[in-house]
């Protein structure tokens, strides 16, 4: 719930559509459609990570230690301070890194199917007829992620 808040607030600011998204225990992959002529990822995720931040803490919740120059930095052992961006080249450049976000907790052996992960998008990519229901499932061969940079998004 933090977490979407803290998504629907930064887009509030800075308008973007959320076309993937995965949320692992560890990390999450999103793709997002920006407004055109608009590249700023950086301050939403900023914003995004702050706003999640303070409520997380203000629950109580454990954060990691972090240095002393990192706390004069102001920054907190909720986030990893980077993270990884690509603009997606075509349909297929698309099509690939959709599958990749779905096929993630298969991918982490968190659930056999893809559509057994609750924090995804994969629902609705079966609700519009994007994937069959029986998509990513680890009985079966995984997708083919083509030349993706897979380590990159880790």
């Amino acid at each position: 719930m933090l977490l979407r808040q803290a998504l629907e607030s930064a887009r509030d600011r800075w308008p973007f559509r959320i076309h993937a998204f995965v949320l692992l225990p560890d990390h999450l992959h999103t793709i997002w459609t920006l407004p055109r002529d608009d590249a700023d990822f950086s301050t939403r995720w900023a914003w995004t990570k702050k706003e999640f931040t303070k409520g997380w803490l203000a629950l109580g919740e454990a954060e990691v230690k972090v240095s002393v120059s990192k706390r004069r930095d102001r920054r907190r052992g909720v986030w990893q301070r980077r993270f990884w961006e690509h603009v997606l080249e075509d349909e297929n450049d698309l099509e690939k890194h959709c599958d990749y976000i779905h096929y993630n907790p298969v991918k982490h052996g968190l659930v056999h199917c893809s559509r057994d992960w609750p924090y995804s998008s994969f629902a609705r990519f079966v609700k519009s007829g994007d994937y069959a229901a029986d998509w990513g499932c680890s009985e079966r061969p995984p997708p083919d992620f083509g030349d993706l940079d897979q380590t990159a998004m880790e």
